[in-house]
């Protein structure tokens, strides 16, 4: 795999003189993008499907939309291991909002292609938490370490780093705004 890496550069304030790893091959860059779509919408659906109660994972009659709490019952039910109580004290209507408003915006965000810096810290966020709360260590998990919140998490990363937005995406848009030029941790 090609990549270009943007060259310091001494007149550039700090917050944009780190390097960007950009990936030239076409056929990368196409996979790069299919895996930001998929990731994106990962997020994007348990959005819709807790919002509506599409009937997947979630009832109907238990949608956000229905009056369900969309964090506070796996908060409050389904968290196991040593951060249980913790786990359980902060389950609350605001983390039904918090995690709600995460899902939507990290996955609008990634399909969108644009902030996906923010989107990865937020997304990674989300997920270590996920991870934390259903502890695989001592869950039973067929794997006590490696999950798929730890995959996303790392798929998210890796959709900021390389630019995966500016394929299929609004990245190159996005990153021509003024506010994201003045404010390079908005890319």
């Amino acid at each position: 795999m090609t990549t270009i890496t943007t060259p310091r550069t001494e007149a550039a304030p700090a917050a944009t003189t780190r390097t960007q790893e950009v990936v030239t091959s076409p056929a990368a860059r196409k996979v790069l993008a299919a895996l930001r779509l998929s990731t994106g919408f990962i997020f994007l659906w348990a959005f819709l499907d807790k919002t509506f109660g599409l009937g997947y994972s979630t009832a109907s009659e238990a949608a956000w939309v229905n009056g369900g709490a969309p964090s506070q019952g796996f908060l409050q039910f389904a968290v196991q291991g040593p951060l249980t109580g913790f786990f359980n004290g902060i389950a609350s209507p605001v983390t039904d909002v918090l995690f709600m408003l995460g899902m939507l915006g990290v996955g609008l965000a990634v399909m969108l292609g644009i902030g996906t810096r923010v989107a990865a810290v937020a997304g990674s966020l989300i997920m270590v938490m996920m991870w934390l709360a259903e502890w695989p260590l001592i869950a039973g998990s067929t794997n006590p370490v490696m999950d798929y919140h730890i995959i996303y998490a790392l798929v998210l990363v890796l959709v900021a780093l390389t630019a995966a937005g500016d394929t299929w995406g609004l990245g190159r848009w996005w990153k021509s705004l003024p506010v994201v030029q003045k404010n390079r941790w908005l890319v």
